[in-house]
């Protein structure tokens, strides 16, 4: 297994088990097994550790918390300040804050490797890390200053979100950097903000690159209704049930069979059925309801119109034959023609 860390110059295993040879025995095998140093990756709990021992889950923790406070005392940590700035250059350099998950897969792919990483991260004094809560995800930073500011616009960015808002990433990358209008130069590009957008739980992305609240349905995709709606929404014009279904595999690359996409479409209220098997998105405009309906809504918003009038709004909205309006407007439970050939509502 390579011992040179992806995007470090040094070597992460050799210096963390010089550090660990400088403790007693005990001390040296609560902390491999804590953060995974031993022959299995695997993080130990406190308690396992305990009863391995006879001990308290407590007093491993004094132990540990006793360990790395020797180490930070050790002629070996001094020796290891090159590596421990190289950590530093690595976190400036992804944005001076950054999420646990992307800092540790960025400088390995190797589970084991990253424990070695992630105990540096520990027990270097430059290294500062804010815990994952309901809004943001666990991350790593230098400089405090900092990551109050970002965490300070990520909050603002979100509060002026409506619930089911969609935004472009470009737009949402804009957006956020009016919230950072002071914040250094060196951290004003695209990969630093999406980084940044990524410490929040409260925004997300979709699987079509919009931004919006992570909660909402158009991001947080759960099912096939979810991506029929992206699908349609992308597509930017009405389809029938069997052309959403394709379209989601097309574009998604999941399997969506055409029945459980109908019966999909049928049941969410974003969609509107437009003509036989025709669905289009409900926020285009739509009216919900049959033909009918449609005839009295145009009626009931234009006043009094001809049959071609009629013909010519309805099909606007659906995807049917003109004929079946005709037909609709014979309805005299619903419309009456006047004098002058022009149909109203019936009151």
């Amino acid at each position: 297994m390579p011992q040179v860390a992806d995007k470090t110059g040094f070597k992460p295993k050799v210096i963390v088990r010089r550090l660990l040879t400088s403790l007693p025995e005990r001390s040296r095998i609560v902390l491999e097994a804590r953060f995974g140093l031993g022959t299995s990756p695997e993080r130990v709990t406190l308690e396992s550790i305990g009863k391995r021992y006879d001990i308290t889950r407590e007093r491993v923790r004094q132990i540990e918390n006793h360990a790395l406070t020797a180490l930070k005392k050790s002629p070996a940590f001094a020796e290891a300040h090159a590596a421990f700035e190289e950590l530093e250059r690595v976190i400036d350099s992804l944005g001076g804050i950054v999420c646990e998950n992307d800092l540790l897969s960025f400088m390995s792919k190797d589970k084991s490797m990253q424990n070695y990483i992630y105990f540096l991260l520990v027990l270097g004094d430059p290294f500062k890390y804010r815990k994952e809560d309901d809004e943001a995800e666990r991350c790593w930073y230098v400089d405090q200053e900092l990551a109050d500011k970002v965490h300070t616009a990520l909050k603002s960015l979100y509060s002026g979100l409506s619930d089911e808002e969609l935004i472009p990433e470009s737009e949402m990358i804009e957006r956020f950097l009016k919230e950072l209008e002071n914040i250094n130069a060196k951290y004003r590009n695209e990969e630093v903000m999406k980084r940044w957008l990524s410490i929040s739980k409260n925004i997300g992305k979709n699987p079509l690159g919009e931004w919006g609240h992570s909660a909402s349905p158009n991001v947080k995709t759960k099912g096939v209704r979810d991506y029929a709606y992206l699908a349609v929404k992308k597509h930017g014009s009405p389809l029938h049930f069997r052309e959403v279904a394709q379209l989601i595999e097309k574009t998604f690359h999941r399997k969506a069979h055409v029945a459980t996409t109908h019966n999909e479409l049928i049941k969410d209220t974003r969609f509107v059925l437009v003509g036989r098997g025709m669905y289009a998105l409900k926020e285009w405009g739509y009216t919900q309801g049959v033909v009918r309906d449609v005839i009295r809504e145009v009626l009931r918003d234009k006043g009094a119109l001809s049959k071609d009038e009629i013909i010519e709004k309805v099909l606007k909205e659906r995807h049917v034959k003109p004929g079946t309006i005709v037909v609709n407007l014979q309805n005299q439970k619903y419309f009456k023609r006047g004098k002058e050939g022009k149909f109203t509502l019936v009151k």
